[in-house]
């Protein structure tokens, strides 16, 4: 009988849950895994508020992971604060090893801009391992449909921790549309990032977001100019941060963007 952290039957639940509600699979994730040490990961875009809605009415005081790069939008760290107070949130905020200044110090300055990969990996995809030892099971809130880089996530995978520890992720609305997440946000009459009235689609840190144009992919407003499209925690950007076990989807292969 495969076990939870199987290869074989993380592939079988991956599938099983195509069918299933959003609700259904946080609730899965938090109560029937039978795992303690379980977090949500979100930087409060309307995806991650419609995943933290669900988590935390199925359990109130669960973990929302949030990478505190400082270089948040003021807006968006107004609307995080806004959203724990309405949902009575247990946020913890994640920091890497260098404030903003110390950065600049160490590296140089506007380091975003002259490698923003290896900024990535200092605000966020090391402090991101760090936490991932922690934990059990994580819950994300990625959709397929935002990139030619998530089209094939899976809804259920593992990661390694870099103690080599196996590590489920769970993403409940893989398959939904974008249209999917506001319909839920008007349903429940949730708050969004007012930077999404202002044209931004995709909400990362301020020096590398930008709004997007008619027309332009989703996520054209991330890193851009530059070849980066992702930050490097959810898909690999190099051998360092090769820590996803694509078990439960094929690894997407490279192409155009639309």
């Amino acid at each position: 009988m495969p076990t939870l952290l199987s290869e074989e039957r993380v592939r079988e639940l991956s599938l099983g849950f195509e069918e299933a509600a959003p609700r259904e699979i946080v609730r899965w994730a938090l109560e029937d895994a039978g795992l303690e040490r379980v977090a949500v990961a979100s930087a409060f875009q309307a995806e991650g508020t419609a995943v933290i809605h669900m988590a935390a009415s199925v359990r109130p005081d669960v973990p929302i992971l949030f990478l505190e790069t400082g270089f948040h939008f003021a807006e968006t760290l107004a609307f995080k604060e806004r959203l724990t107070e309405l949902l009575g949130l247990n946020v913890v905020d994640l920091t890497g090893d260098f404030t903003v200044d110390a950065q600049a110090e160490a590296f140089g300055p506007r380091l975003y801009e002259r490698d923003p990969h290896l900024c990535c990996e200092l605000n966020k995809v090391e402090p991101w391992r760090r936490a991932l030892d922690g934990l059990d099971l994580w819950i994300t809130s990625m959709r397929r449909d935002s990139a030619w880089t998530r089209r094939d996530a899976p809804i259920v995978s593992l990661a390694e921790a870099p103690s080599g520890r196996r590590v489920l992720k769970v993403n409940p609305i893989a398959n939904w549309t974008r249209r999917d997440a506001w319909t839920y946000l008007r349903e429940h009459d949730l708050p969004h990032n007012p930077l999404y009235e202002l044209g931004y689609a995709s909400i990362g840190c301020a020096p590398c977001t930008r709004a997007i144009q008619p027309g332009e992919d989703e996520r054209a407003g991330r890193w851009s100019g530059s070849n980066k499209v992702e930050c490097g925690i959810h898909v690999p950007e190099s051998g360092q941060q090769e820590a996803v076990i694509r078990v439960g989807g094929a690894s997407p292969q490279p192409q155009p963007r639309p």
